[in-house]
C-alpha cells in the first residue's frame, strides 16, 4: 500500500502520527480528487466514533474540506458503514469516517467512500497522497462565497435504523438479546435498531467516555459478553467492534460464534430461499477448514482471497457475489449495504434465529471450528518471501498437508508490515498441530536467516 494510506484508510497514534494537520491536508486533498468530476458544489459527509480525539479531527478536517468550496454535513457519532449507506440516501459525493475501528482509543484514523458507498481504489488513493507528500497538483482555493459550509442533520441515526430495519421482512419479536457496544459507534444505534424491531434488549459497554473504546470490551474481548448472555439467560449476544463495522455472535451457552460461523449460517438459509447469488459465499485464505468442509457438504462454492475486506469486496462486485467476509466478523452483503456492517449481520443473524426456531448454538453447529494454530517465525526482512522457492520449506508443507487428508491444512504468509513468517495450521488435534507449528517456525528460522 501507500505512504499514508494502509488497507483501511489514513491511521496513526492522534495528534503524533495522524495530527490535525494532516487531516486537514486530507480534508483538501480528498475533497479535491473525489469531486473532480463535478460541476456543482460538492457534498460531503463525515461521520466518527468516540475517541477523544475525533472532536480535535473532525474541525481540522472540515476546515480542510470547507477550504476546497464542499459542503459538508457533519453526522456526528455514527457506525462506518451508516456514513457508506448515508453518502447514498443523501446523494452525497463522497463520505468521510474518523475512526480507528478496533485498536486502542490513542489511535485515530480518516477513510473516505465515494458517492456510491465504496472504499477508494489504490489509484484514488495514491493520488491524494501524491497531491499531499508531493504538491502533484495545486489545489486553487476559492474566497468570498464560494468557501464551503458545515451542516447538519439531525435524523442520520434514525435513517440508518430506517434501512436496517427494512432488510428484513419481519420483526425480531420474542428474541433476549445481549449487545457489547464497544463503548463505539454504535452505542446509541444498536440497541435503538433492536428495540423498534420488538427485540427485548440488554447492553453492556455503552457508555463512553472517550478513552474507552475498545477497551477490555466489544469484538475484539468478547469474554464480558460470553458471561453476561449466560447470566441473564439471553437467546444470543452481538459484540461489535469500535466504528461497528464488524460483528461477532455469543449463543445461549455463552459460546461465540465468529464471522466463518455467521457466514454459514446466513449462507445456508440464503440458499434454501433461492438467494444465494451464484451458490457463493467470498471468504478469505484465512477462514477455517471447518467453513470448507461445511461448504463442501451443504454443495456451496467458496472463493478464497487474501486477507482484507477490500479483496473480498473487489471479487464480490467483479463476480456478482452477495455475501463475503472474514472470520473476523467483518460481512458484506452487497445487496443491502457496500461496506462491512456489523448492526446489518447482526440483524440478518437474528432473523434466521427467530425464523427457524432453533436455538444458535444448534444453528451454529453446522460448521466444526477446527483448531488453529498460529506461530510467528522471525526472518530477516528481505527474506520473509522467500519460504515459496525453500525446497526443504515446501516440503514440509506438503508432507505435512497429505498426512491431514484434507482434514487440516497448512498456510505459510508473510507479514504486511513485519519481518515475520507466519505459520498457521488447522487439523482434529490441537496438541500436535501446535507441535508441528513450532517444528515449522525453528526450520523456516534456520533457512531463512
Amino acid at each position: 500500500m501507500g505512504r499514508l494510506f494502509g488497507t483501511d484508510g489514513v491511521r496513526g497514534v492522534a495528534n503524533s502520527e495522524l495530527t490535525a494537520d494532516l487531516a486537514y491536508k486530507l480534508g483538501q486533498a480528498g475533497a479535491y480528487v473525489l469531486t473532480a468530476e463535478t460541476k456543482h458544489t460538492p457534498k460531503i459527509l463525515v461521520g466518527m466514533d468516540t475517541r477523544i480525539s475525533g472532536d480535535m479531527l473532525e474541525a481540522a478536517l472540515v476546515a480542510g474540506l470547507c477550504s476546497v468550496g464542499a459542503e459538508v454535513i457533519c453526522l456526528g457519532v455514527v457506525p462506518t458503514p451508516a456514513v457508506a449507506y448515508l453518502t447514498r440516501h443523501y446523494n452525497a459525493d463522497a463520505g468521510v469516517v474518523i475512526s480507528a475501528s478496533h485498536n486502542p482509543f490513542e489511535f485515530n484514523g480518516i477513510k473516505f467512500f465515494n458517492g456510491k458507498g465504496y472504499k477508494l481504489s489504490d489509484a484514488l488513493e495514491e493520488k491524494i497522497e501524491a497531491i499531499i507528500l508531493d504538491n502533484s497538483e495545486k489545489l486553487e482555493l476559492p474566497t468570498g462565497e464560494k468557501i464551503g459550509r458545515k451542516g447538519y442533520i439531525s435524523t442520520a441515526l434514525d435513517d440508518y435504523i430506517n434501512f436496517i430495519k427494512s432488510t428484513i421482512p419481519g420483526n425480531l419479536e420474542g428474541l433476549k438479546i445481549a449487545i457489547d457496544c464497544a463503548n463505539g459507534a454504535s452505542y446509541r444505534v444498536a440497541p435503538e435498531a433492536l428495540r423498534q424491531l420488538g427485540a427485548e434488549v440488554y447492553v453492556i459497554n455503552n457508555e463512553p467516555d472517550g478513552i474507552n473504546i475498545n477497551r477490555n470490551c466489544g469484538s475484539t474481548h468478547i469474554e464480558a459478553l460470553q458471561k453476561y448472555v449466560v447470566e441473564i439467560g439471553a437467546d444470543a449476544g452481538l459484540a461489535f467492534d469500535g466504528d461497528a463495522d464488524r460483528v461477532l455472535a455469543v449463543d445461549e451457552q455463552g459460546k461465540m460464534v465468529d464471522g466463518d460461523q455467521i457466514m454459514s449460517i446466513i449462507g445456508l438459509e440464503l440458499k434454501r430461499n433461492g438467494k444465494l447469488a451464484k451458490n457463493t459465499i467470498v471468504a478469505t485464505v484465512m477462514s477455517n477448514l471447518g467453513f470448507d468442509i461445511m461448504a463442501k457438504r451443504e454443495d456451496i462454492n467458496i472463493v478464497k482471497t487474501k486477507v482484507g475486506d477490500r479483496y473480498v469486496l473487489e471479487n464480490m462486485l467483479e463476480n456478482g457475489y452477495i455475501l463475503g467476509g472474514e472470520q473476523s466478523g467483518h460481512i458484506i452483503f452487497l445487496e443491502h449495504n457496500t461496506t462491512g456492517d456489523g448492526l446489518l449481520t447482526g440483524v440478518q443473524l437474528l432473523n434466521v434465529l427467530k425464523s427457524s426456531g432453533e436455538k444458535l448454538s444448534k444453528l451454529a453447529s453446522v460448521m466444526q471450528v477446527l483448531p488453529q494454530v498460529l506461530k510467528n517465525a522471525k526472518v530477516k526482512n528481505e527474506n520473509k518471501n522467500k519460504y515459496l522457492e525453500d525446497e526443504v520449506i515446501c516440503k514440509m508443507c506438503k508432507e505435512l498437508e497429505e498426512e491431514f487428508k484434507g482434514e487440516g491444512r497448512v498456510l505459510i504468509r508473510p507479514s504486511g508490515t513485519e519481518p515475520l513468517v507466519r505459520v498457521m495450521i488447522e487439523g482434529k488435534d490441537q496438541e500436535y498441530i501446535t507441535k508441528k507449528a513450532v517444528e515449522m517456525v525453528k526450520i523456516i528460522e534456520e533457512r531463512l536467516n
